[in-house]
């Protein structure tokens, strides 16, 4: 009798979810399209950076140093500038993000072997682009350097003595950003997602008079929860499957890792944004309010999970906060199951963190629930 009632309530809770366009395009397509959005938009690769040249040598030297540039793949030349007031305006407006100024002295210097000055003027108000272009410059002009040195030795094969830096990057051999950042996207989807259908699953009753219906029924409050967030759980594991196959298959993501223990933290993941739904449904009185209520918790967990911004470098009071955030575990349970291929004997302690916190946050809310009810 008591699975006949749970088997009801999770069909009434598919039906009303299902039946609802808006509800069905929260379910179905912000997943898809949201994975496209940010799968292209989340990213801090730097490439084709709009260059200006102001080459006030006009040497040959001084156009191999500026062809250098262009052929690198990450300075795209657009504009070749004449005078300090159009170097002015092309920053000031926009216009260029750098701007490469090439003296006068430029070959004298060179030809009589002391150091040449170049100077990179860089628009400094997005500091991350600043910064890796000026490396790109940095690189760029090492590389010129050495070359002038074999050309002074004069000697076939000569290589300057000094250190070589070898670099072996791991688990992301091209550093493409792309691939830390859209495990974490699958991660705030499927939050997003689950915590919206539980948040407004409660509320909705009240909004319709059908709570006081659902009291008189039989049915216990412990079957209630469970039918308001089971049909949530499982459109949870549908939005996951439907974001990973798209990053898998349209970015190229690899999964190095165990694909069930996947599904084993994602069901861990969503037993915490169910129980998080659930207590805003249950101090939510209109649908609206849960929805305002999901997003002002959805943002800060964005901020203080590690998905933009390194933990390690907020304040260390922060940092602490941080450990009551679901997606601060699971977003290193999926990149490390995604990029570095690690398993259970790695990833439990952030397991262990989201079954422990999960089961907290639903027994919160099953009280919370039946106090409501007394």
């Amino acid at each position: 009798m008591a699975f006949e009632r749970l088997r009801q309530m999770i069909k009434k809770e598919f039906i009303q979810v299902l039946r609802n366009p808006k509800m069905r395009a929260i379910v179905l397509v912000m997943p898809v399209v949201q994975s496209l959005i940010f799968g292209y938009a989340v990213t801090t690769d730097v490439n084709r950076v709009t260059t200006a040249i102001f080459d006030q040598a006009q040497t040959p030297e001084s156009r191999e140093l500026t062809d250098r540039f262009s052929r690198s793949g990450y300075f795209a030349v657009n504009a070749v500038l004449q005078s300090d007031r159009e170097v002015d305006e092309v920053i000031g407006l926009g216009k260029s993000t750098v701007v490469l100024r090439i003296p006068a002295s430029f070959s004298r210097e060179l030809a009589s072997g002391a150091t040449a000055n170049v100077q990179i003027i860089v628009d400094g108000v997005d500091s991350n682009t600043a910064g890796v272009v000026l490396n790109y410059a940095g690189t760029i002009l090492q590389n010129e350097s050495v070359e002038l040195l074999k050309k002074r030795a004069g000697l076939p094969g000569w290589e300057p003595a000094g250190v070589q830096l070898q670099t072996r990057p791991w688990f992301n051999e091209n550093l493409t950003s792309r691939n830390f950042y859209v495990p974490g996207v699958i991660a705030a989807i499927v939050m997003l997602v689950s915590l919206l259908l539980t948040s407004m699953s409660v509320v909705r009753e009240k909004e319709m008079g059908t709570m006081e219906q659902i009291v008189v029924t039989p049915i216990k409050p412990l079957e209630f929860i469970l039918g308001k967030t089971m049909p949530s759980i499982f459109l949870g594991f549908v939005n996951m499957i439907f974001v990973t196959l798209i990053s898998v298959f349209w970015f190229d993501i690899p999964v190095r890792g165990s694909v069930p223990l996947l599904f084993l933290a994602n069901g861990l993941y969503l037993m915490t944004t169910v129980g998080i739904g659930l207590l805003i449904s249950t101090i939510s009185d209109t649908q609206q309010q849960a929805m305002m209520s999901s997003f002002f918790f959805y943002l800060p967990a964005i901020l203080l999970s590690g998905f933009m911004f390194p933990i390690a470098n907020m304040p260390e009071v922060v940092q602490w906060c941080t450990y009551a955030n679901p997606l601060r575990y699971f977003l290193i349970i999926i990149r490390g199951i995604f990029l570095k291929g690690v398993g259970l004997s790695i990833l439990w302690p952030q397991l262990l963190a989201l079954f422990l916190l999960g089961m907290a946050l639903l027994t919160l809310a099953v009280k919370k629930f039946r106090k409501n009810l007394a």
